[in-house]
C-alpha cells in the first residue's frame, strides 16, 4: 500500500513538475516573442499628459499582438503608475518583457532636430515644437521675453540669431530651458576662435555677422554670389551708406512675396527698413545658414556698391560700382518685369 502511495505521489509530482515546465516554457516564449505584428520600426510618444490608457491606445494603433498580456506584465512589473515621458523606438522584433523594461527605464531615442529656411519667430516655434514635446506658444513666449533673451546675451530682437541651422540630436521630452541651454552651447561651439577673429577683422559682432548673413541669403538664391553680396554690403557699411536692402523692406512690411518694391513699401516706418535707417537692422530677417554666415566671414573684396536682379530672371544679379551703371541695370530689369506683367 505504501509503495502504491509513493508511486501515486511520484506520478503526481512528475505531473506537476511537467506542468510547471510546460507553463514556464509557454510564459518564457510569450515574454520574449515579438510583441507587434508590424515589420517596420515604429515610435511611441509619451508626454506628461498621457496616462497608461493613452499608452495602451498607442500600442493598439501600433498593432500590438496581445494588449491584455502587456497590461498584466506592466502591472506585475509596477510600470502602470510610473510612466516616463519620451520618444521610444519600437523595433519590430521587440518582446513584451524588453518593451516594458525599456519603457520603465525611460530608455528613449533622441530626435534628429533640424530647422532651416525660417524667417520669423512664430515659424521657428512651430518648427521646433513639431519635433519636440513642448508647446510652440510656450517657446514663443520665452523667445519674446527680454529677461530670458538677456540671460543668454541677446535682446528680444536678435535672440533668434542664437539658433544656428543644423541637425542636432536632442531628446524629444527636453524642457524649454534645457533646449535653450543646449542651443546656446551649440552657438558658442560654432563661434570658434578662428571665426571670432574674422568677425573682429570685419569689425562686426557674431550677432551682426548673422544679421548681415540673413540679408545676403534673402538677396540671392545663388550660393556662389553670397561672398559677392556680402562684400557689397560691407562696402556700403564702411562708407556710411544706407544698405537699401530690399529683403529688409519685405520683412518690415511682412510680405516676402513682393516682386517689386514700391514707394509705399519704402516709406514704411520700421527699424528693419534699411532705406530709412542707417546700419544693420536690429535682428535677423531669417535664420541664416552656415554657408551664408561663412560668406560674410569670408567675403569677396571688390568695389561694388549696387546690385540688381538680372533681366533674364535666372536668379543671378548684375553688380555695379557706380549709380549710373546700376540705374541702367535696374531699368533693364524693370522693363523685363513690365513685359512679363509681373507686379
Amino acid at each position: 500500500m505504501q509503495i502504491r502511495i509513493k508511486k501515486i505521489f511520484l506520478i503526481f509530482f512528475l505531473f506537476i513538475t511537467l506542468a510547471v515546465v510546460i507553463c514556464g516554457g509557454i510564459a518564457y516564449k510569450k515574454l520574449y516573442s515579438p510583441a507587434f505584428k508590424q515589420t517596420s520600426v515604429g515610435y511611441l510618444y509619451i508626454d506628461e499628459r498621457k496616462d497608461f490608457q493613452d499608452l495602451m491606445s498607442q500600442l493598439k494603433s501600433n498593432n500590438i499582438k496581445d494588449a491584455h498580456f502587456f497590461e498584466q506584465l506592466a502591472s506585475a512589473m509596477k510600470y502602470k503608475k510610473h510612466l516616463k515621458s519620451g520618444r521610444y523606438k519600437i523595433n519590430p522584433k521587440i518582446g513584451y518583457l524588453e518593451l516594458v523594461r525599456m519603457l520603465r527605464s525611460g530608455k528613449q531615442i533622441p530626435v534628429n532636430l533640424t530647422f532651416n529656411n525660417i524667417r520669423v519667430k512664430e515659424d521657428f516655434a512651430e518648427r521646433i515644437s513639431s519635433q519636440l514635446m513642448f508647446d510652440s506658444d510656450d517657446l514663443l513666449e520665452r523667445l519674446n521675453d527680454s529677461v530670458t533673451a538677456n540671460s543668454y546675451g541677446f535682446t528680444v530682437e536678435n535672440f533668434l540669431a542664437m539658433f544656428i541651422p543644423n541637425t542636432y540630436q536632442i531628446y524629444w521630452n527636453i524642457s524649454i530651458d534645457n533646449f535653450l541651454r543646449k542651443m546656446k552651447k551649440e552657438y558658442d561651439t560654432f563661434w570658434t576662435e578662428k571665426r571670432m577673429e574674422k568677425a573682429n577683422d570685419i569689425n562686426l559682432s557674431p550677432v551682426e555677422i548673422s544679421i548681415l548673413a540673413s540679408i545676403v541669403e534673402e538677396e540671392t538664391v545663388r550660393k556662389d554670389e553670397y561672398p559677392v553680396v556680402a562684400g557689397l554690403y560691407l562696402n556700403r557699411l564702411k562708407k556710411g551708406m544706407l544698405l537699401q536692402a530690399d529683403p529688409t523692406v519685405k520683412f518690415a512690411v511682412g510680405d516676402f512675396s513682393l516682386k517689386r518694391i514700391l514707394n509705399i513699401h519704402l516709406s514704411v516706418d520700421s527699424p528693419y527698413n534699411t532705406y530709412k535707417n542707417k546700419g544693420l537692422p536690429p535682428g535677423i530677417i531669417r535664420l541664416p545658414s552656415i554657408p551664408a554666415i561663412e560668406s560674410v566671414l569670408n567675403f569677396q573684396e571688390h568695389n561694388y556698391l549696387y546690385m540688381c536682379a538680372k533681366e533674364d530672371f535666372s536668379g543671378s544679379h548684375n553688380f555695379a560700382v557706380t549709380l549710373s551703371e546700376h540705374s541702367r541695370n535696374a531699368r533693364r530689369y524693370q522693363e523685363a518685369l513690365n513685359r512679363g506683367h509681373i507686379w
